[in-house]
Order: structure tokens, then C-alpha cells, then sequence
């Protein structure tokens, strides 16, 4: 990574640098959160602007200052959760930085342990043209793999790896996403403000949507549903640190489905609470003029304040997935 420093106003630094506005959501540069200070008098307008910026629902509380870099070449990385695989891929692309959505033909490898990293760290630095980086490729791909698995993560992403003007190799960015399943095995403290909700459309004519928490959960509940014989109209990660107003949110947009007949909802709770997702089913159940029946299977932190809250108002919970799907697909017809 680049030399980098939390800062805050007043503070005074040596410039050129950059400035990143430090929010839990990527797309930053875009929404106008990174920005170049070329000389000392740029510094502190540019630190106000920042920090009354908002992106997505998000205003920071800090900033990030970088030493701006000689860039010869960006490239893309990243170690993901490949649900088709049932295991864990890395991807690269020769072209990385903020238009990286818009390239094609990426480049993947399986990779099963670290051992592979040698043979995968070769063909990569063949792919970049990079070969006089192989050992520090190698080294990448090694020490990211450890840190994937230690940490449940579901990605992490290098965007962009850059190739500096002196021939060194710096991550000039790096994001990671954890899976919030598996908060009972970390000791996770992160500050509980809501996330940015991953929404995506799979069928707008689908009879079921679902909810779910963790990237990895959330795929595998779309998975059942269509092996139950429903019809995912989404797919729906309402992420970590998830509250009342963040799921009401995610109600609001799911009943837009014109053929909506059931709401499935799988959430393992960690980092969000069970009486969090209790209370949010209440009140849509409330709020929402014809919502469709739901379907919920809760687990993991607060679970019994959560049956409780459920019980008095007459929501009934299953006890796993499989039966949730099953009862959901007595109620929809084609």
C-alpha cells in the first residue's frame, strides 16, 4: 500500500497527496470522494469538502491521505467466492482502476490452497507482462489467500494494483467483504451504521424474493429457492450492521415486484442482530399495505428476543431453510 495517514481539519501535510473520503462503500472516485491536493493552499478547502460530502447515504467522519504516486499501469485483483465452483477463485484483469466494470474477459484460476501460489503467481505475471514480478506476485497471491480464509472473507479486491514509474508493485486501493455467518468464530468490533444494501434484480416477473445476510448466504438462499421449484425475483444482502430502517428499506423495494407471491428470509445473525430483523418484519408488516407471506428462518445473536418479538405479534418462524421453501411454494402458483 501507499504510504497513508488518517487525518482530520487542521491538520497539515507535505503535498502532492490524495485524499479518500473513508466510507463502507466502493465507488468512491466517481461520487467525487477522491481527490488529487497538488499544492499546500489546496489542502484544507479540499478536507471540507470531503467531509460534508455525502455518497450513498454516507458522510464521513474521516479521511485517508496517500502519497501520490508515479502510475506507469493499473491492473485488477481480487480473491472472490465462486458459487458455480463451490470454492474460491482469483481474477485479474490487464486494465484495473475506476472503469473497471466496463471491461471484459477477465482472467480467473481456481485456486484450492496456497501451495498453489507459485504456479498461479507465474501465470499471472505472464498475463500482466510482468515477469521481472513473479516472486512478488507469488507473494500476493499467498499472503491474500491466507488472509481470505482466516477471515471468512467472501472477496477481496486490489483495484487498482499499480505498476509504479520506479517498477514497484503497491496496491493503490483494497476493499474486503466478510461473511457476517461467520462473526461467531472472529472477534469482529465494527461500528454499527447501516450498510449499503446489495440489491440485484435477477427476474422482475419472479413470485419470490429474498432476503439474506452475507454474500455467501444470500447465494446459497437463491440457490434453494429455484431448487425448490420458485422463481428468485432477487437477489439480497442486507450486509453487517443492518438495522430497523436499513431492512424496511429493502421491504419497500421488494414489494415493487408486480408478481410477487411469498418473501423468503434466511438470516444467520451476527453483526446483525435477530430483534433487528424481528422488529423490521413487524413493522412492515405494519407499514406495508399487501405484503406477501413470509417466510423466516432466523439463527445466531439475540434468536430468542427474536422469537419472542415474532410470537406476540403472530409471525411464525421455521426452523430451517428447506422448510421455510417448502411452505412458501404451497402458497405460489405460476
Amino acid at each position: 500500500m501507499p504510504t497513508s495517514l488518517l487525518i482530520k481539519p487542521g491538520d497539515t501535510l507535505p503535498t502532492p497527496l490524495v485524499l479518500k473520503s473513508q466510507v463502507p462503500i466502493g465507488g468512491r472516485g466517481k461520487a467525487g470522494g477522491i481527490i488529487l491536493v497538488n499544492t499546500p493552499d489546496e489542502l484544507q478547502p479540499a478536507i471540507t469538502k470531503l467531509l460534508k460530502l455525502e455518497i450513498k447515504g454516507f458522510t464521513p467522519k474521516t479521511l485517508l491521505a496517500e502519497e501520490k504516486l508515479h502510475i506507469k499501469k493499473e491492473f485488477y485483483f481480487s480473491i472472490l467466492i465462486d458459487r458455480q465452483l463451490a470454492g474460491i477463485k482469483l481474477v485479474a484483469h490487464k486494465n484495473g482502476g475506476i472503469e473497471v466494470e466496463d471491461n471484459t474477459d477477465f482472467m480467473s484460476w481456481p485456486i484450492e490452497d496456497k501451495s498453489q501460489a507459485e504456479q498461479i503467481g507465474q501465470s499471472l505475471a505472464e498475463y500482466y507482462e510482468l515477469p521481472d514480478q513473479t516472486f512478488v506476485l507469488q507473494d500476493l497471491i499467498e499472503n491474500l489467500y491466507d488472509c481470505f480464509v482466516q477471515n471468512d472473507a467472501t472477496l477481496i479486491e486490489i483495484n487498482p494494483l499499480i505498476l509504479t514509474e520506479e517498477n514497484n508493485l503497491i496496491a493503490g486501493d483494497c476493499k474486503m467483504t466478510l461473511d457476517d455467518a461467520a462473526a461467531f468464530r472472529h472477534d469482529w468490533h465494527f461500528e454499527e451504521t447501516p450498510a449499503e444494501v446489495n440489491f440485484v434484480t435477477i427476474d422482475p416477473k419472479g413470485n419470490t424474493a429474498t432476503i439474506a445476510n452475507g454474500a455467501g448466504l444470500a447465494m446459497a438462499t437463491v440457490d434453494a429457492a429455484y431448487e425448490a421449484g420458485l422463481k428468485p425475483a432477487n437477489f439480497l444482502d442486507i450486509g453487517g450492521g443492518a438495522n430497523e430502517a436499513t431492512l424496511l428499506k429493502a421491504f419497500e423495494r421488494i414489494v415493487e415486484y408486480t408478481h410477487l407471491q411469498a418473501i423468503v428470509i434466511n438470516i444467520f445473525a451476527g453483526i446483525t442482530r435477530a430483534d433487528e430483523v424481528a422488529n423490521a418484519i413487524v413493522a412492515a408488516k405494519q407499514q406495508i399495505a399487501d405484503l406477501p407471506p413470509l417466510f423466516i428462518r432466523l439463527a445466531g445473536t439475540n434468536y430468542e428476543a427474536a422469537e419472542k418479538i415474532l410470537t406476540e405479534n403472530n409471525i411464525a418462524l421455521f426452523p430451517d431453510l428447506e422448510s421455510a421453501l417448502r411452505a412458501a411454494k404451497e402458497v405460489v402458483h405460476d
